[in-house]
């Protein structure tokens, strides 16, 4: 068996693509299931964010896997693998673990060292063991997954300055802008994402933020929050009359076309940014073409966010000596209880002939009072420790290796164990 992660991030598809492989969260319990019922895949954690779409499994074969988890993602996206293998990345083992544990500690964010990535692997991990989707392996991963991100940003600087998307999504508006001061912001959307837009915002030092929500008491929570307002989404065209930024980052699509920004804008001449950074887009590429419209998406904040990245690089190499750790960890713990199975059957079947023994010869042990037996049953116990304590120790200090495995074979066949 193998661990294995594939997907399509940011660096290797384009927005498009990644809007089509995007899942909803509604949609992330049913995936989960369908894929570890696959013939291949024994288990299965699927995150699904602005910026990838990745599926880690434990694969019973890689190349059966590999086929099964890539009809997944076409079906997903209606694609031909044609379309997908441009963009499709795969790892397996060592290769797998450490890209997840540099993907929890920020390094491979379109804003490096971004914080909100680390809750995102958190609730995957959690999403994924209530559908039965994690166990033993998978729990082992990411849990030291997150105990890599939370060393990568406690040991080092890399989450300082702008390190979310929503936070990076308000400094690009503002160095757009030159300021907020004295513009009007409407935010649409009140999720995780608009949370984080919306303190951003107060941060930046906007004074007017308006905030819209499909569900109204999620939306008024957040107005009241950062001390600003709530519009009721049917309300939302008058909101954006009077708006001179829109941040977009709702679950629900795209919520935005020419003809609403049309409406709003009537015969308003002053410009508007919209800053849509919802996956998928909530704002329909036509809003671009509308006069004093300018339009920016995802792809124009990674270009942004690039430029920055400078700020931080030095931090990378101490984040990736951290990463290369904490998989050499996981790895000695991950073998260690490969073994572990075989050594328990080793001593069950030890104990079973030993109780075994000890009932066959019951009569002539009849006569012993309690000590006298209490002795018999010390000394049995013991003999059959110390016997088995260095078979033990060699198979959980060899697991892993060719001499594991060989070492594995013979006690198996020595002892009958199935």
């Amino acid at each position: 068996m193998s661990i294995v992660v594939f997907g399509v991030n940011h660096r290797t598809g384009p927005l498009a693509l990644l809007e089509r492989v995007a899942l909803a969260p509604a949609d992330l319990p049913k995936a989960i299931t369908g894929l570890v019922s696959l013939p291949n895949v024994r288990e299965a954690v699927v995150l699904s964010t602005c910026n990838r779409t990745e599926v880690y499994a434990v694969a019973e074969r890689f190349h059966g896997a590999y086929a099964e988890i890539r009809d997944f993602f076409c079906d997903l996206g209606a694609l031909h693998p044609d379309e997908l293998h441009p963009h499709l990345y795969t790892q397996h083992d060592d290769a797998a673990v450490a890209h997840l544990f540099e993907v929890a500690a920020g390094l491979d964010s379109a804003v490096l060292g971004e914080t909100e990535i680390l809750g995102q692997v958190r609730a995957a991990w959690e999403l994924a063991q209530a559908e039965g989707g994690a166990r033993a392996t998978l729990n082992l991963l990411f849990r030291h997954a997150l105990e890599t991100g939370k060393r990568a940003r406690t040991e080092t600087a890399i989450s300082r300055g702008t390190a979310s998307v929503s936070s990076a999504a308000v400094e690009m508006a503002t160095e757009r802008l030159g300021s907020l001061d004295g513009k009007r912001v409407l935010v649409l959307g009140a999720g995780e994402m608009g949370e984080g837009v919306a303190h951003a915002l107060v941060k930046a030092g906007a004074a007017d933020i308006i905030v819209t929500n499909r569900t109204h008491e999620r939306g008024a929570a957040l107005a009241e929050r950062v001390h600003g307002r709530m519009v009721p989404y049917d309300e939302r065209v008058c909101a954006l009359a009077q708006t001179d930024v829109l941040v977009t980052c709702s679950g629900a699509g795209n919520v935005v076309d020419a003809s609403l920004v049309a409406q709003a804008r009537g015969s308003i001449d002053r410009p508007l940014l919209v800053v849509d950074i919802a996956v998928p887009r909530n704002v329909d590429a036509s809003v671009a073409d509308i006069p004093g419209v300018t339009l920016l998406d995802l792809e124009d904040l990674r270009d942004w966010a690039a430029r920055g990245v400078e700020q931080r690089t030095h931090e990378t190499e101490h984040v990736r000596s951290i990463v290369h750790d904490e998989v050499e960890r996981f790895g000695i713990e991950h073998t260690a209880r490969q073994a572990a199975p075989l050594v328990a059957m080793l001593h069950e079947r030890a104990e079973k002939l030993r109780t075994a023994e000890l009932e066959r010869f019951a009569g002539k042990l009849a006569s012993l009072d309690p000590a006298q037996r209490a002795a018999v049953e010390a000394v049995t116990k013991g003999l059959v420790a110390k016997l088995l304590h260095q078979p033990s120790v060699r198979l959980k200090d060899d697991a892993g290796t060719p001499q594991g495995e060989r070492n594995a074979a013979a006690v198996r066949d020595l002892f009958d164990l199935t």
